[in-house]
């Protein structure tokens, strides 16, 4: 049973930077592809990124060319790298992964899942 861990989150200024990781359990994390999605409070669960097995990025239009996703396998690690954060960006920030190898943003197609760690955004 995979298990994640994020971490990284807190309350910044809006335009400021954050860098989330997530921990994996086991090392199929590398066999896994990896995404990133966000709860706002009284909203449902958004797809913000994913990167594949073998490293191909896909990034919600909203955060495209400021949210970056990356992976090291060797650590069994995932990050976002998030920079010039708005205030509408405040939310539980999860981790998940799929067992399988393709790009996907459907949140049903993932299989394990983080317990989320919360971004705060001030205006």
């Amino acid at each position: 049973q995979v298990q994640l861990v994020e971490s990284g989150g807190g309350l910044v200024q809006a335009g400021a930077s954050l860098k989330l990781s997530c921990a994996a359990s086991e090392r199929t994390f590398s066999s896994y592809t990896m995404g990133w999605f966000r709860q706002a409070p009284g909203k449902e669960r958004e797809f913000v990124a994913v990167v594949s097995v073998l490293g191909r990025t896909y990034y919600a239009d909203s955060v495209k060319g400021r949210f970056t996703i990356s992976r090291d396998n060797a650590k069994n690690t995932g990050y976002l790298q998030m920079n010039s954060l708005k205030p509408e960006e405040t939310a539980v920030y999860y981790c998940s992964q799929y067992s399988g190898q393709w790009i996907t943003t459907r949140l049903n197609d993932y299989d394990y899942w983080g317990q989320g760690t919360q971004v705060s955004v001030s205006s």
